[in-house]
């Protein structure tokens, strides 16, 4: 399989690439390759969460960039709805092969550049099968999950050590990345121990640790900002930040997070987390996380208000603020009232006219800030699950395009800008909203993503 792919490569001729002179003052970066069964037209490639340049594909699905005066560190790359990390340095001439049916597995690269991001694609996939093995290991006393977890984190270490006595030029900034690529999982997996062992458990106490337990927190960094956008880098932070605030003396929990702990968390972040900018995006990612846990419209405010206090980022503040205020808007037990809704032939209707009778879901979506792909999944799965509501998708974004795919045209629609549904849409984030057959509302802010919607529709079902 190997020699195919070096064959494939040496086809498309890439013989020019390796020509850069790794002595000029300015450097030229060359990422490219071919993609079987393509998802779009194109790949992007982003350097933290800024889009360093878009790649079109030819008509035989390959593509060839230049990157002038590349900085050395993590990038990753997008297409279709598949992302994966590369780590790059200035004058590589990296190219790469895949199969978007088998994006991860199937992914290998060549070139100038190409062992070490295939080693960071091996990291990666023995970093999913460690996963599949810590659903038993979360079941195991304390000492003995440390004794797995020493275990692999050896075995880690000595692939590290290998790999770099046998790669001697490696960069030192490259050396450290690829340590945090196959430790940083066990670590975030041994701070997420405490409640995944209280779960599968059923147990409602934490099981007790001793302080060599998290010996790791003596030399991890958690602040630095350039790893932020790596999710196993990220991942170890949220664990961390988590099972900190759990020590704090509250008891496990697994549906919803009561306002008490989510405010503590908010300040565990703010008193952790020392660069501004990962700060604010954590905390406004934790309020936006528990709101939609909860999935209803009653919302305390005292945990947005701690947000408010904490978060320096003005356009983050007047987003959540725009939440808020949405949540106000439809409340549970009044009537719905009437707003139009487009279908995708451009005929106007009225919102009670439609489910009028019904027992109805309104799902309200934008592509801004949702993913087509999950909503196509997640509605049919509602749809079929709960046969006699009503479904309705509805798009916000004011445009006629982006239909979702796999799901009844006739149950899609949007919103036009003189539609009053604007007025509780200001965040452009997700929103449901509950209504049964006499056109009251039972949950003015549901969520999709919880697992509290099943037991909200299943109720809505008996009526």
């Amino acid at each position: 399989m190997i020699k195919y792919l070096f064959r494939f490569f040496l086809l498309i001729t890439i013989t020019f690439l390796f020509s850069c002179n790794s002595n000029s003052k300015n450097t030229t970066t060359y990422f490219g390759g071919k993609i079987i069964n393509p998802k779009s037209n194109y790949v992007i490639l982003y350097s933290m969460e800024k889009v360093v340049d878009t790649f079109f594909l030819n008509k035989k699905n390959k593509f060839i960039g230049k990157i002038k005066n590349a900085r050395e560190g993590l990038y990753y790359f997008k297409h279709g709805v598949e992302n994966q990390y590369i780590y790059i340095e200035p004058n590589d001439s990296l190219m790469l092969r895949l199969n978007s049916w088998d994006f991860d597995e199937s992914l290998v690269f060549v070139g100038k550049g190409a062992e070490r991001n295939n080693v960071l694609i091996d990291c990666f996939i023995e970093g999913e099968k460690d996963g599949k093995m810590f659903y038993a290991y979360n079941k195991l006393n304390p000492t003995n999950f440390q004794k797995k977890t020493d275990s692999l984190l050896n075995l880690k270490l000595k692939t590290y050590n290998n790999y770099l006595a046998n790669h001697t030029e490696e960069t030192s900034g490259y050396k450290s990345f690829l340590k945090v690529a196959l430790t940083y999982p066990i670590y975030a997996r041994i701070e997420k121990y405490p409640i995944a062992h209280s779960k599968y458990t059923k147990n409602k106490e934490f099981p007790n640790t001793n302080a060599n337990f998290y010996k790791h927190r003596k030399f991890v960094d958690i602040n630095n900002d350039t790893l932020m956008y790596y999710y196993p880098y990220s991942k170890y932070i949220s664990n961390f930040l988590y099972n900190t605030t759990y020590s704090l003396g509250h008891k496990p929990m697994v549906n919803e997070y009561s306002s008490k702990f989510t405010i503590d968390l908010l300040n565990t972040t703010n008193n952790k987390i020392n660069s501004s900018a990962s700060k604010d995006a954590i905390l406004k990612q934790t309020v936006i996380e528990h709101f939609y846990k909860k999935s209803n419209c009653d919302v305390n405010e005292k945990v947005f208000d701690e947000y408010f206090k904490l978060s320096q980022n003005k356009q983050d503040k007047d987003h959540l603020k725009k939440l808020l205020d949405d949540s106000k808007y439809v409340l549970k037990n009044e009537k719905i009232f009437d707003f139009i809704i487009t279908d995708f032939d451009n005929q106007e209707h009225s919102i009670k006219r439609v489910i009028k009778g019904k027992n109805a879901f309104l799902f309200f979506w934008n592509p801004e800030h949702s993913s087509p792909l999950y909503i196509s999944s997640r509605m049919n799965y509602l749809n079929r699950k709960f046969p006699e509501i009503e479904f309705i998708i509805i798009k916000t974004n004011h445009s006629n395009n982006d239909k979702l795919k796999k799901l009844n045209i006739k149950t899609q629609y949007y919103i036009n800008k003189e539609s009053k549904a604007n007025n509780f849409l200001t965040s452009k984030m997700p929103r449901a909203i509950i209504i049964n057959k006499k056109g009251i509302v039972t949950n003015g802010y549901a969520s999709i993503s919880s697992n509290k919607i099943f037991k909200q529709l299943k109720e809505l079902a008996k009526d």
